[in-house]
């Protein structure tokens, strides 16, 4: 990738770049040949005193909250507009950043980005921002204000898309935004500011600074920050809910998930388990939304495990920048440590490794660990109750549709799952059972930008995308309305 995308040496902070006020640099080591590739500043508390204090003026004192909601739809539309035209820098940085595969790219890194903006454009050009409410001699306009100033913080598996779907609905609320890149993965992060700043978005209205634990802690205390949107880890998420709790300071978590596919007994395994090993290894296992406990039919279990075994030897594992490879790297040695922990769990809890489960051997360089497949998974285990984060699949049999919602429904986590049957009503029937925030039906799987995406119990709290991401920053406000004002405002009902 070009230098000047990969050697950062300053900040975006009220509508332009700004020296750091400090000299820390992380340099950015590439997955796949453990080389640095790219270097960043790193905020520290002065930085992020600056980027709030940026944000706070442009919402206070300045025209974004107070424009017409078709002036900020302009704008964002000319956001998409351009972050269309930078998709191949945003896929290109993140394969040497992150190690996402150039061939996933579409998928977990631009395919969402701009349609974001279109959609939150598109939606508050007709959104009922006012509502008049009249009920006998009482009247209230009832409005829903722009929550303020919003800290967007985002982990490294999809830096811009994640980025993008917690910026898109507050810019298109009225907020002004923080971002805080991940430490592993800064660089995408840059392009979506500059596509902000030359679509329009007024000075200090898109703030953005990496930094590490330290400065997102500074970042999520700040009293200038009035919400915080965090997509993480569960213990991250507890950590900031714990710290928003303390301001009573509002927050949407999107974190962890452990998700369950049920593979009824009428499924085509010829097609169904292909499709689920390759979902579970998208991004090399790195997605909090991935069904990673595969649920499979007693009386079928032996050729489920056959099969997936065959589907995941088949994955071409590589280089991340050749079209071919589905899946590249682990994001740090750390990671992939950290997976290859828990395949050893897995083997000493009795599980039985049936793909997978080794570095690859023609790679002698980068964080890479086999698609594995682990078999004779029982749901108590801990590969099968904590989130692995990495390319490992876990087959659970059960016994009957109520064990297997049994099964499905015991985890701590609820993010996403799925359900698949050659009766597509039958598998609806069983998806409405499931306690999870998103299911799909025979592969017919959010999120898009229409529906909301997030999760029940330790999955999270609050909802993006959709009409729901939307209002997550809006604060609900009534007036009361004496009678020489009614029917001026809003909607009457």
């Amino acid at each position: 990738m070009d230098d000047r995308l990969m050697y950062r040496r300053e900040f975006f902070i009220g509508g332009s770049w700004a020296a750091p006020a400090s000299g820390d640099r992380l340099g950015v080591v590439s997955p796949s040949t453990e080389e640095v590739v790219g270097e960043v500043p790193v905020a520290v508390a002065a930085d992020i005193d600056r980027a709030v204090d940026a944000a706070r003026t442009a919402f206070d004192d300045g025209p974004w909250p107070r424009m017409a909601p078709d002036e900020r739809a302009d704008v964002l539309e000319r956001a998409a507009v351009v972050l269309r035209k930078r998709e191949a820098d945003i896929a290109g940085i993140t394969v040497d950043e992150m190690g996402c595969a150039i061939s996933q790219a579409p998928r977990a890194q631009t395919g969402m980005v701009a349609a974001l903006f279109d959609y939150y454009a598109g939606l508050v050009r007709t959104y009922a921002f006012e509502r008049e409410v009249v009920t006998g001699d009482r009247a209230g306009l009832v409005t829903g204000e722009p929550v303020g100033v919003a800290a967007v913080i985002v982990p490294w598996n999809a830096p811009v898309t994640l980025a993008a779907w917690k910026t898109a609905p507050a810019l298109a609320a009225g907020c002004a935004v923080v971002i805080k890149p991940p430490p592993e993965a800064p660089l995408s992060g840059y392009v979506l500011a500059e596509a902000l700043a030359e679509a329009g978005v007024p000075d200090g209205v898109v703030n953005l600074l990496p930094g590490g634990r330290e400065a997102g802690e500074h970042l999520v205390r700040h009293p200038g920050i009035d919400k915080v949107a965090f997509t993480g880890s569960t213990a991250a998420g507890k950590r900031i809910m714990s710290l928003c709790g303390e301001q009573v300071k509002r927050v949407s978590l999107e974190l962890g998930g452990k998700s369950a596919s049920v593979v009824l007994d009428d499924a085509d395994l010829a097609a169904v388990i292909p499709a689920l090993v390759g979902g579970a290894m998208h991004l090399s296992g790195q997605v909090c939304g991935a069904h990673t406990r595969v649920l499979l039919p007693r009386s079928r279990y032996a050729e489920a495990v056959e099969a997936a075994a065959a589907a995941a030897q088949a994955i071409p594992v590589g280089d991340p920048h050749d079209p071919a490879t589905v899946v590249g790297p682990l994001v740090a040695e750390r990671q992939r440590t950290r997976v290859e922990g828990y395949i050893t769990l897995a083997r000493e809890a009795g599980a039985r490794i049936a793909a997978g489960g080794r570095r690859p051997a023609h790679l002698s360089r980068g964080w890479y660990v086999e698609p594995t497949v682990l078999a004779d998974v029982d749901n108590s285990m801990r590969v099968a109750r904590e989130e692995i984060f990495g390319p490992v699949l876990c087959l659970i049999p059960y016994d009957d549709e109520d064990a297997a919602v049994r099964i499905a429904n015991d985890s701590p986590y609820g993010l996403a799952g799925g359900v698949w049957s050659a009766d597509p009503a039958r598998a609806l029937r069983i998806a409405r059972r499931l306690r999870t925030g998103s299911i799909a039906v025979n592969g017919h799987y959010p999120p898009f930008p229409h529906v909301p995406f997030g999760g029940f119990k330790e999955s999270g709290l609050g909802r993006e995308l959709g009409p729901e991401g939307l209002r997550s920053f809006l604060e609900p406000r009534s007036i009361g309305l004496p009678p020489q004002l009614r029917g001026q405002g809003g909607d009457q009902t």
